[in-house]
């Protein structure tokens, strides 16, 4: 499994396995029913804590991106469609959040914003 850790991102490490992970879902590059690595093969892969691993999976299973069976390990979880849509909302918020402070660090007016957003928005 192809996960980029940095050590000099302010995101903690298991935050950054989830986010990578969760990515890979939705975007289609892991399918419903793909086992995860272990979380020891994982964590010796990534040269981190299994405890870290651990953290990153519960998360995943929690927001039902994940589903671990017992002895068996952990794969990814049918997508939940409603479930899909909210997080891709609250990407899309999180993107237009860093929009909105770049825009008022040039003085962009929320109108010229509009505007652009429109542009990029109908391809024009």
């Amino acid at each position: 499994m192809n996960i980029i850790i940095s050590n000099s991102s302010r995101q903690p490490i298991y935050d950054q396995i989830t986010s990578q992970m969760k990515s890979k879902i939705l975007a289609g590059e892991m399918k419903e029913g793909d086992a995860l690595p272990s979380m020891r093969f994982l964590a010796k892969e990534l040269r981190i804590s299994v405890i870290t691993t651990k953290r990153a999976y519960e998360e995943l299973e929690r927001d039902g991106f994940i589903a671990t069976v017992p002895g068996k390990g952990s794969f990814v979880a049918r997508k939940n469609l409603d479930f899909v849509r909210e997080e891709q909302l609250r990407r899309i918020e999180e993107h237009m959040q860093e929009i909105v402070e770049l825009s008022v660090g040039c003085s962009l007016s929320l109108k010229e914003l509009q505007d652009m957003l429109e542009l990029i928005y109908t391809g024009e």
